[in-house]
């Protein structure tokens, strides 16, 4: 693995993004299966990620990390918009679809959300999810998120708006 290990989990270790990461970044970011998702709606390429990773992934505002498997990336999550004066912030993730479906999304979204409580001393987590995305919902539900509410034609993906759904999870409902 070329980053440093920063959190481990059942199944998953959270480890540094590092630029020999860049590639996969960008080759799973542009697979509709991704892509749709995160409502990201142009290609990007090598330098534009590139760009993303020198500019929001290293900087000191946000918290992200790889997530792997097996010494394999598959993903990345992290914590943003992080607000220590009202203790929020807000988890997002994503993975490679070859990833999908086997708990990975779950124990790392439970590491994640662990350390913010634990560790950033934050009050409250929030997710969103694009209603039609039921398999990152129940990763929320899972975990104890409560439904907040929803946003109703907030995102356009896939030719169509959708509604958002809104999940937050407060320290001391957190059961990690």
């Amino acid at each position: 693995m070329p980053g440093a290990v920063f959190l481990r989990g059942d199944d998953v270790t959270l480890r540094t993004i590092e630029e020999e990461d860049v590639e996969f970044m960008r080759d799973a970011i542009n697979l509709p299966e991704v892509r749709e998702g995160l409502t990201t709606a142009f290609p990007l390429n090598a330098e534009q990620e590139r760009e993303y990773f020198e500019e929001s992934i290293s900087n000191q505002e946000d918290v992200n990390l790889a997530v792997c498997t097996d010494g394999e990336i598959a993903g990345t999550i992290g914590l943003h918009d992080l607000n220590q004066r009202s203790g929020t912030c807000e988890i997002g993730i994503w993975l490679a679809p070859e990833f999908h479906g086997q708990g990975y999304g779950t124990d790392a979204s439970r590491v994640l959300t662990d350390y913010a409580f634990r560790e950033l001393r934050m009050h409250r987590v929030q997710a969103r999810v694009l209603a039609t995305n039921e398999a990152s919902a129940r990763i929320w539900e899972k975990l104890g998120f409560e439904e907040e509410g929803v946003h109703r034609d907030e995102a356009f993906t896939g030719g169509e708006y959708v509604d958002v759904r809104y999940f937050g999870v407060l320290d001391d409902e957190w059961e990690g």
